[in-house]
């Protein structure tokens, strides 16, 4: 236990957003551990025997150990540790038809603009189409600010209203399928903001091994400052309705060449490297895909 905490607290100096984190988590574990485990000869020996600790940490695995054995999923949800917000996202993923790509994002545009004057209560941030990756794929990403009860009102608007029911009927004669997940941001990613000029945008999309959802944050909490000197992060999201266990980052760029150097200039960074060697080991399948703002995406 005592090492437990010595570990935290050098942790808690790598960055304020990561120190918030930490703290929050370490107050979870702390609070569990006690109730549920008593301390044992190993907690005292590593308490007084500094170099047992430090050799704990030089195997790699201490992060993992601390922040996933101990903490157990019936006393710390994933949610209260990683967001802070109440707002709620839904990632849209639209599988087009080719011959119908122009009539859909001509269909999508008129939709986009009632919706808007109508008010219904859901945001839609940004739309893109697939340049890299799973072609003739229309991305929308939905926020609502007030959670789920503001999400679920949207929805049923949707089908009341005969306008837009009308336009959703139409719209699936445009599309192969189409598919969705509801969504949290994480707390140490900025907060959306519209892009103006003429941007590319990268969606990075992670499913990780289950149970290594707090490590990657705790991880990325640290490492954020390191890809964003040039203010390229968009957004971090974590799934929380529909496929389990996924990642998305959404970055943007001016250009390829752009991203290439942005990516570049982060190995240049202390503490990037520790990142990658302490997250890649928690992925099990990644996509990237190269994203194009459609004329009427509030991210451009």
């Amino acid at each position: 236990m005592a090492a437990a905490k010595m570990r935290i607290n050098r942790l808690l100096s790598f960055s304020p957003k990561a120190s918030n984190l930490l703290a929050a988590t370490s107050k979870k574990y702390f609070a569990s551990d006690a109730a549920h485990k008593p301390s044992t000869k190993e907690d005292k020996g590593d308490a007084d025997d500094g170099h047992k600790a430090e050799k704990s940490e030089s195997s790699g695995g201490w992060l993992s150990r601390l922040l996933l054995r101990k903490i157990e999923t019936g006393h710390v949800s994933h949610e209260s540790v990683l967001s802070h917000r109440d707002t709620v996202y839904e990632l849209q993923f639209d599988a087009v038809k080719p011959e119908y790509m122009d009539e859909y994002q001509e269909e999508f545009g008129r939709f986009a603009k009632m919706l808007s004057a109508a008010g219904s209560g859901g945001s839609l941030i940004g739309s893109w189409t697939v340049e890299i990756g799973e072609l003739d794929e229309a991305v929308h990403l939905w926020q609502f600010p007030d959670g789920y009860t503001q999400m679920t009102e949207h929805k049923s608007f949707l089908c009341k209203e005969k306008d837009f029911a009308n336009i959703i009927e139409k719209r699936k004669q445009f599309l192969r399928s189409s598919k969705n997940q509801v969504m949290s941001a994480f707390s140490y990613w900025p907060e959306l903001k519209e892009r103006d000029g003429r941007n590319i945008y990268e969606l990075r999309s992670y499913v990780l091994k289950p149970g290594t959802m707090i490590e990657w944050g705790i991880n990325w909490a640290r490492a954020i400052k390191y890809r964003n000197e040039d203010d390229e992060a968009v957004g971090g999201f974590f799934s929380q309705i529909g496929d389990q266990n996924f990642v998305h980052h959404l970055w943007v760029y001016k250009s390829l060449q752009d991203r290439l150097e942005s990516r570049e200039s982060a190995w240049r960074n202390p503490g990037w490297d520790k990142c990658v060697a302490h997250t890649v080991p928690l992925v099990r399948h990644m996509t990237s895909r190269i994203l194009i703002p459609t004329h009427f995406s509030r991210l451009q």
